[in-house]
């Protein structure tokens, strides 16, 4: 028969039925500390980032600043512009074109006897040449019978230059000038309005309608 060994039962509870401490209970084992009471150890001094700029606890690179609009238009002085021409180089450049202009003239006029000079450029002109080049782009010089050939986009062009005509030279204009300036700038506004409608007109009747009136074929747009 086995011998039976006698069992010793320990009393482990810390406290009594009445909820005081046992004066034989174990010693309470110390709990870990808590996450949010540990203090955070400092990297080494040659793990700090030099770029870097404390503005609390953690260490905040500072924010590169945006570049702003005008940092990025070309400025007096800068490398990326060609240096401007000297006074003796435009007074050089003047007397050749000016030498050259004088030649061509006089073999034209050799050529085609009669001809007249061609008159001097002046503001009026400049005006009248843009203009005219706007009302040929929405199709003003197409011949009776043929198709108009409508060049939007180049006629939107002549209109701008005509308004930075007006803007750059306000102030700086005659009356007269100024009156023709914004006649002609007036009137192609109004032409390219005019031409726009009579397209989008057109294309919402081309599957229904026959061509509008006054317009044999329609205008075409050059692409």
């Amino acid at each position: 028969m086995a011998e039976i060994k006698e069992f010793v039962v320990n009393d482990r509870r810390k406290f009594t039925a009445e909820g005081d401490i046992r004066p034989d209970a174990p010693p309470s084992e110390p709990k870990p500390p808590r996450p949010e009471t540990l203090q955070p150890t400092a990297p080494p001094p040659d793990q700090y980032d030099s770029s870097a700029r404390l503005t609390g606890p953690q260490a905040v690179p500072d924010k590169p600043a945006e570049a702003s609009t005008a940092d990025l238009e070309p400025q007096p002085g800068d490398p990326q512009m060609p240096p401007p021409p000297t006074d003796e180089q435009t007074t050089q450049a003047k007397s050749a074109y000016d030498a050259t202009v004088d030649r061509l003239d006089t073999a034209i006029r050799a050529s085609n006897p009669g001809m007249e000079r061609m008159p001097e450029m002046t503001f009026d002109r400049l005006v009248q040449s843009v203009y005219m080049q706007a009302i040929l782009q929405l199709g003003g010089g197409a011949e009776p019978g043929q198709t108009p050939q409508i060049d939007l986009l180049g006629a939107r062009q002549s209109i701008d230059m005509l308004e930075v005509l007006s803007e750059k030279t306000k102030g700086n204009l005659s009356s007269t000038e100024d009156q023709l300036l914004q006649s002609a700038l007036f009137e192609g506004r109004m032409g390219f309005l005019e031409m726009t409608q009579l397209l989008a007109r057109q294309a919402a009747s081309k599957q229904s309608g026959p061509p509008l009136p006054g317009v044999p074929a329609g205008p075409s747009i050059v692409r």
